[in-house]
């Protein structure tokens, strides 16, 4: 049986940006009712690839091809009248709005110039229906949690040029979907990949991009893999396991992160460096004793929600207790700022990178060297020499890509970013790194990467408080584990054999030590 015309086809794909050579002759292919995974390392140019398929950066090279017929946008609203739709991570509407009016803003049905609002929430009504979702399209978007709002944001891409309202199209061919799931939990994700597999049954070509490989596996049927701006091959997910596109990924074997885990659980620990004692929240954590040891990696593990962040902000002085003590280094401090924080050798990465680490605006450099010249005081700049030089090392010693310091930090890869956010920290040679999700977003060889460095900072006596959502990546790194339920620290564990997921499952469904 011969194999049916792509709906669309990118060929040759280039793009280039002052000094860097973001795509090389990329080519993609996506059918009519097919999930196709679109795969790579942060940087890898899948950001970039979907930005010239729908017009946000103009094309420098290569041809495209829709329903056979070749064309070139120079704006999203062009990709969109043309059945190209797009649903990014962060949605994208109105929240003090109706949902009937979040799915028809701008394309509202008139009469005499008049918004129809009987028919527009009668047709958002009937489409929500269409698609199997139960949703009130008179309720104020916001109303709905994010999960929802996704789903909104993709009814509201469908419909476009459908034949309801007043727009212009031609009905939704490609549907993209640009990391949807980072922020629902499990069964959120299951009312999303319905959705998907009902829109891919009516015929549309969803083109999905995951850092989830689990999620990569389960809904899509299709995958292409970039490394550094080519193609590295196109295959059926039936075709290639895990440990295969782990390897076309990164372009060369990946070492076993659980050699880590074995390394840790042999490293020697020293005498106590921070020690907190009743230190708690009203309304944000229970009151907890947590000691951590030079070069010590302390793991939390515990469910959305549980305490593990409010428990970090407490430590560097972002937000300030209720009561309790810290001591480091013998010494009692107080954590009523991030500045007693920074002065005792705390550093904090964020889990929020982009609205509570980064600058995105800045450069590299001026992002890389904000805390140093914090501590320092601004009265007090770093020499430019000084200063030059100890970017430099640090580009160098965690690999960010581009290496160059001018380069505007809010156009790097999310695993970039978040090294010159460890930069930043790094640089001021903290004694306790604590790091929230440092992780998450980001591909699995920066993630290897970050993990590593993790390692190799607990070996040269650096001590680090680690956060992770994926418990195989808590247990991995650390030597001791916190876990929290409910805001409460309920448990401390010293890692070894005997300590597993489901063990630390166990103890959080229990709220007890195992």
């Amino acid at each position: 049986m011969a194999e049916p015309r792509p709906v669309l086809e990118m060929t040759g794909i280039v793009k280039e940006f002052p000094g860097v050579r973001a795509l090389s002759g990329v080519d993609f292919r996506l059918f009519p009712g097919e999930i196709h995974a679109l795969m790579g390392e942060n940087g890898a140019g899948k950001s970039t690839l979907i930005k010239v398929l729908t017009g946000v950066h103009s094309l420098d090279g290569g041809t495209i091809t829709l329903d056979g017929k070749s064309v070139r946008f120079a704006s999203p609203l062009q990709a969109q009248q043309a059945g190209i739709n797009t649903v990014y991570q962060e949605v994208n509407l109105c929240p003090n709005l109706s949902v009937a009016e979040n799915i028809f803003i701008g394309r509202e049905p008139t009469r005499f110039g008049r918004i129809q609002w009987k028919r527009m929430r009668k047709e958002a009504a009937e489409l929500v229906d269409r698609l199997g979702l139960d949703i009130d399209v008179t309720a104020p978007l916001s109303a709905y949690p994010l999960a929802v709002q996704q789903l909104v944001a993709i009814v509201r891409s469908v419909s476009t040029g459908d034949g309801t309202g007043d727009g212009e199209g031609q009905g939704t061919k490609v549907l993209v979907l640009d990391e949807p799931t980072s922020s629902l939990d499990r069964d959120e994700v299951l009312e999303l990949f319905r959705l998907m597999r009902r829109l891919k049954d009516e015929g549309v070509a969803i083109l999905f991009v995951s850092h989830f490989l689990d999620q990569i596996y389960e809904i899509c049927d299709r995958m292409t893999v970039l490394r550094n701006g080519t193609l590295v091959g196109e295959h059926m997910v039936s075709d290639l396991d895990q440990v295969g596109l782990i390897q076309l990924m990164i372009g060369k074997e990946l070492d076993k992160l659980e050699e880590l885990h074995e390394h840790q659980l042999r490293a020697d620990v020293g005498e106590t460096l921070l020690h907190a004692e009743g230190l708690g929240r009203t309304g944000r954590i229970a009151p907890f004793d947590l000691e951590i040891k030079k070069g010590e990696v302390v793991g939390l593990a515990g469910l959305l929600g549980s305490g593990r962040t409010e428990l970090a902000r407490l430590l560097f002085g972002a937000d300030q207790p209720d009561g309790g003590k810290v001591t480091v280094a013998g010494k009692q401090v107080p954590m009523n700022a991030p500045n007693d924080a920074i002065d005792a050798g705390v550093a904090f990465c964020s889990e929020n990178r982009k609205t509570e680490g980064l600058v995105p605006d800045l450069t590299v450099r001026e992002n890389i060297i904000l805390a140093l010249q914090a501590a320092r005081g601004w009265t007090r700049p770093i020499p430019a020499a000084q200063r030059d030089e100890l970017v430099a090392k640090y580009i160098k010693a965690l690999d960010i890509r581009p290496a160059n310091p001018e380069a505007r930090v809010g156009q790097l890869s999310g695993g970039n970013q978040q090294k010159v956010l460890l930069a930043r920290w790094l640089i001021t040679e903290p004694r306790l790194l604590i790091l929230d999700e440092p992780t998450r977003g980001i591909d699995i060889g920066a993630k290897a990467e970050i993990q590593k460095l993790v390692v190799s900072l607990s070996e040269d006596g650096m001590s680090v408080l680690y956060i992770a959502a994926e418990l195989e990546e808590v247990l991995r790194l650390s030597h001791t584990i916190g876990v929290l339920r409910d805001r409460k620290l309920v448990a401390r564990l010293t890692n070894g054999p005997e300590i597993t997921p489901s063990r630390i499952l166990e103890t959080i469904a229990s709220g007890e030590h195992q």
